[in-house]
């Protein structure tokens, strides 16, 4: 991006002149001028601003590079998000059916116990009908046997 105007070369190509006479002077060791010291001033700036310039492209290209990197890293997550989004709705989906299996197993259960409740009941009310049954009998037999017994010792 160092692009330096026809300005910036003009300018140069004016004082390059002036630079070569202070550079002879200055190795016959004369003294500087304030103007000598206002044209070093100028190419120094010139200097450091080139350099500049070159740095600032430098910048410019590595944030172009992290704006590339981060788009990419965003398109990554953007894929990872995704993935998460599928799985968090696989999950959802296994999850119904655990419960669903789960409402099931329990509904069959509960089913069951009942079943067994009943059938428990019905054997508890048949074995108290037979225990009565026998009792009542066995009474009836006794009580038989005793006035049987009674009468044939009144006589």
């Amino acid at each position: 991006m160092n692009h330096k105007s026809k300005i910036e070369d003009m300018l140069l190509e004016m004082i390059q002149p002036k630079l070569t006479e202070i550079e002879e002077r200055l190795s016959r060791g004369e003294g500087l001028t304030g103007e000598d010291v206002n044209t070093l001033l100028l190419k120094s700036q010139f200097n450091h601003i080139n350099h500049l310039d070159l740095r600032l492209d430098e910048v410019v290209a590595d944030v172009a590079s992290l704006k590339t990197d981060f788009k990419q890293l965003e398109n990554r997550f953007e894929g990872l998000e995704n993935k998460f989004i599928g799985l968090e709705s696989r999950l959802d989906t296994k999850f119904d059916a655990l419960e669903s299996r789960i409402d099931a197993k329990i509904d069959s259960l509960i089913a069951q116990f009942n079943e067994f409740k009943m059938e428990l009941r019905l054997e508890i009310q048949v074995a108290i009908h037979k225990s009565m049954k026998w009792s009542i009998g066995l009474l009836a037999f006794i009580i038989t046997f005793l006035k049987a017994l009674e009468m044939l010792l009144a006589k």
